[in-house]
């Protein structure tokens, strides 16, 4: 029966693909991924020779009539990211909502997602949540941050290294230097690190120890 497959892939350690996902992705007829390269060390890795078609935000737009013609013809797709639950800050969202328009059937499985570690290692509370992915660069940042001033939900956000600095000043400019911050990097990896802290002190950190590898934040909410 045909069906679009939304398959989470490990975040770091491989170990963590779940046996259901890796028998989905065998049996499909052809895979979609956010990078093909990356992809296929995952695909290898677990023996998996099904064909592999790019689909990432630079072609997604162009490329959804086409999977839909392939789905309503019969055939079964898997959509998988770098890392993680496609649609989560990737690719997927507008596909998804394609085959619901055209009465295609959609099933995501549960797997990896790396705010999900972050949030629940940060101490705060998890009860109730907001995930705002990667702020804006430029255009609408700083209304982004003054309407998440009086948040007081645990607040989550994705970052990459480079921008840490800037993010975390802006954090300590909005929120106060005193807000309470934790920040994952390298979840699930041998490196892996958890570091929690002021504002202030992770800014006066991170000044000081440089990093590599994908970041979540998790920030407290106002209280």
């Amino acid at each position: 029966m045909s069906k679009l497959y939304i398959i989470p892939t490990p975040i770091g350690n491989l170990k963590d693909m779940t046996f259901r996902a890796i028998e989905i992705l065998k049996d499909v007829d052809y895979i979609l991924a956010e990078d093909t390269r990356t992809s296929s060390k995952l695909l290898k890795h677990y023996e998996i020779t099904n064909k592999l078609v790019a689909h990432h935000q630079h072609n997604e737009h162009k490329a959804i009539d086409r999977i839909i013609t392939s789905l309503q013809g019969g055939e079964s797709v898997a959509l998988i990211s770098d890392a993680g639950t496609p649609a989560i800050s990737d690719p997927g969202f507008l596909l998804v909502r394609a085959c619901l328009d055209n009465d295609i059937k959609v099933e995501c499985l549960p797997g990896a997602t790396a705010f999900v570690p972050a949030l629940v290692n940060s101490g705060f509370p998890c009860d109730k949540f907001v995930f705002e992915g990667f702020l804006p660069h430029k255009k609408g940042r700083q209304t982004r941050l003054k309407l998440l001033q009086e948040e007081t939900r645990t607040i989550i956000f994705y970052e990459s290294p480079h921008r840490l600095l800037k993010t975390l000043f802006q954090f300590k400019e909005y929120f106060g230097e005193d807000r309470r911050i934790s920040i994952s990097r390298e979840l699930t990896k041998i490196y892996e690190e958890n570091k929690r802290g002021t504002a202030q002190e992770l800014l006066d950190y991170y000044s000081t120890n440089t990093l590599k590898g994908e970041i979540v934040i998790v920030v407290e909410g106002t209280h």
